[in-house]
């Protein structure tokens, strides 16, 4: 920093901002020189295979209540119970189903709690819940 005096007598404060380009400078040209250097790539010649198909992904389960507290699987209607064996039957069949529970906004919390309770019981262990963004 540097001080400057005027015929008034009143010092002035000026920055001296040379020696901070300088820095900044000197720190530009060691990133670009070590830049090049951080990246530690080997270089590999992959071999070639025949193709391979994807494993197959299933479309997950949809569990459905409506605003009347009906529910569904996919389109077709279960009453509590038989939904609850349905889903212990779909899991039987595929331990690995997924399900998505999507609820109408006007029912009650109870009604998706049941189907959320019997998702449980059934042993399905992947669940999600569908809202609107």
């Amino acid at each position: 920093m540097a001080f400057s005096s005027h015929d008034d007598d009143e010092v002035l404060s000026e920055m001296n901002v040379t020696p901070l380009v300088d820095v900044m400078l000197v720190l530009l040209v060691v990133f670009i020189v070590t830049a090049p250097l951080m990246t530690n790539a080997v270089h590999v010649n992959l071999p070639k295979t025949g193709a391979v198909a994807p494993p197959e992904t299933k479309e997950p389960m949809v569990v459905s209540v409506d605003a009347d507290g009906a529910y569904f699987i996919g389109k077709k209607e279960y009453s509590f119970e038989d939904l609850e064996q349905a889903l212990v039957q779909a899991h039987e069949d595929n331990p690995d189903q997924a399900v998505q529970l999507q609820a109408d906004e006007g029912v009650e919390y109870g009604t998706v709690a049941k189907a959320m309770a019997a998702l449980e019981r059934s042993g399905i262990q992947k669940v999600a819940v569908l809202t609107q963004p």
